[in-house]
């Protein structure tokens, strides 16, 4: 007698454990799935405005201007952010040097837009790695969990043998392939999460180098009109 032993069919009439980690493994690979999508056009427009937004700092444009055109054209944007996080800091340095009765040295001014540049990376740096956690512990733990499923479908399946005193292949059969399907489930929640965890962590250090970068050259030109 022929045996139906199609995947939908194994999900279906498998335990209540093995369908239990089969649905953890669903909801997993939704999740990573939604992070990964999120953070591919989060990624991608990121990429896009700082490539804008670096032709638009060294083409030569006034400071003043490329500030007001931020919250317009760089709505939340990690390189424009730095950048107005330090100008708006320099900018309060320049006012205060106005005053007769506060007197900042160079050095005072440059270490506080320096710290205003830090924690506007810290900043970007936390948006930017948000959900990558994510991604890894699936990336890790889903072929476990999987694992699991199947071991306890191997097992409910060797009982099955035991009760029934039934060895042949037909009776072992479709325990057999309800439990590696946990597996398979694990690994296709797996490998998508794992390749996007390095293709993500890629970007991220890019995109770190090029703010990095930015913060130094930005204060080397604000350096130049902080008087001492």
């Amino acid at each position: 007698m022929s045996q139906d032993l199609s995947i939908l069919h194994l999900i279906l009439n498998a335990g209540f454990i093995v369908q239990g980690v089969l649905l953890l493994l669903i909801l997993l690979s939704i999740m990573s799935w939604a992070i990964i999508f999120n953070k591919w056009r989060f990624y991608r427009k990121t990429r896009h405005e700082a490539e804008s937004f670096s032709q638009a700092f060294w083409g030569g444009s006034d400071m003043d201007t490329i500030l007001a055109s931020i919250p317009k054209q760089y709505p939340d944007s990690p390189l424009p952010n730095i950048f107005q996080a330090g100008y708006r800091e320099f900018m309060r340095t320049r006012q205060a040097t106005r005053d007769d009765s506060a007197k900042i040295t160079a050095a005072g001014g440059i270490d506080g837009i320096r710290r205003a540049l830090d924690a506007a990376f810290s900043r970007e740096m936390e948006k930017l790695s948000r959900n990558l956690a994510f991604l890894a512990t699936v990336g890790s733990t889903a072929p476990f969990i999987g694992l699991f499923g199947t071991v306890w479908g191997i097992v409910n399946a060797f009982q099955s043998i035991a009760l029934t005193k039934n060895t042949s292949l037909i009776a072992v059969a479709p325990g057999i392939a309800e439990a590696l399907v946990a597996t398979a489930f694990g690994l296709i929640a797996a490998i998508p999460a794992v390749v996007a965890y390095n293709k993500f962590t890629s970007d991220l250090k890019r995109t770190a180098g090029n703010m990095e970068q930015f913060s130094s050259e930005f204060l080397n030109i604000i350096s130049r009109h902080i008087k001492g």
